[in-house]
């Protein structure tokens, strides 16, 4: 497959990355650690594993991943998670291969990892089957091929929804599709076997009630803060005030904490 890029995709894709290098995920991805830790103990990692994490953020998975004695790298499009994903390592006392790059032409061989991993990372990309191509090419002959990708119909879902209800989202396939098993199904097609798709829970935890969880994304949450900064100044309002009914609406929390379940799709295969 030609994965050249048009001019039009060069500038969505220049777009996106300004999206997720605002804010700092590094922040919101400290509230999803627990689904993080349950997505790569059903991997069964083991020492000596070549192991890469695709869209790795600040770098959930590959601390964990290296923390079971694997050889690990890690992929990301936004500079700043990169350098936090260093950090993080180095504070480990870590050694993890972590590149700015673009999950879309990854800089590994073919055929190079034991496990090929993204969680809410690859499923943001503008073209899947690109993606599809990149994460079965740099897998190894019987490596597994694993992803955790947001529903249409779960919290995270929902928020997005929302957003594109003020703002019209960006001209590509809806990543929330990679959340539908049909879909996902097709995209992978006879690449893979052993494909298995489950439901899953990731729990979404604040020390903090509904209010200041909307405050704490329009700082740190990529999506958000560039969705506010483009928004009519009329909007903006509208916009957080309907985030934060949708937050206490879900919240199950004690008073003054939140607690959202926000359901997303293991994928979990094998490369033919």
């Amino acid at each position: 497959m030609s994965t050249a890029v048009s001019p039009e995709m060069e500038s969505l894709k220049s777009k996106l990355k300004s999206i997720w290098s605002a804010g700092d995920f590094s922040k919101v991805a400290e509230h999803i650690e627990t689904a993080a830790e349950a997505f790569v103990d059903q991997l069964d990692i083991k020492s000596g594993m070549k192991v890469l994490d695709v869209a790795c953020g600040s770098g959930n998975l590959a601390v964990l991943a290296a923390m079971e004695g694997a050889e690990v790298s890690g992929v990301d499009i936004a500079p700043n998670l990169i350098n936090a994903a260093r950090k993080r390592a180095y504070r480990n006392g870590l050694e993890i291969d972590f590149q700015e790059g673009d999950a879309e032409s990854m800089p590994y061989d073919d055929n190079s990892f034991d496990v090929v991993m993204t969680m809410f990372g690859a499923m943001f990309c503008p073209r899947p089957d690109v993606v599809v191509e990149e994460l079965v090419r740099v897998a190894k002959p019987g490596g597994t091929i694993a992803m955790a990708n947001w529903t249409p119909t779960g919290f995270a879902g929902q928020m997005f929804k929302l957003s594109a209800k003020y703002l019209p989202p960006p001209d590509m396939p809806p990543p929330v599709q990679w959340g539908v098993p049909e879909i996902v199904a097709e995209r992978f097609g006879d690449r893979v076997e052993n494909l298995t798709m489950t439901p899953r829970i990731a729990d979404m935890v604040f020390d903090f009630a509904p209010a200041a969880v909307v405050e704490f994304f329009a700082t740190y949450f990529g999506p958000v803060v560039m969705a506010l900064k483009a928004m009519p100044e009329e909007s903006r309002s509208a916009y957080l005030k309907d985030m934060e009914s949708i937050w206490t609406e879900n919240n199950i929390g004690d008073e003054g904490k939140t607690l959202v379940k926000s359901e997303y799709l293991e994928v979990v295969a094998t490369k033919r």
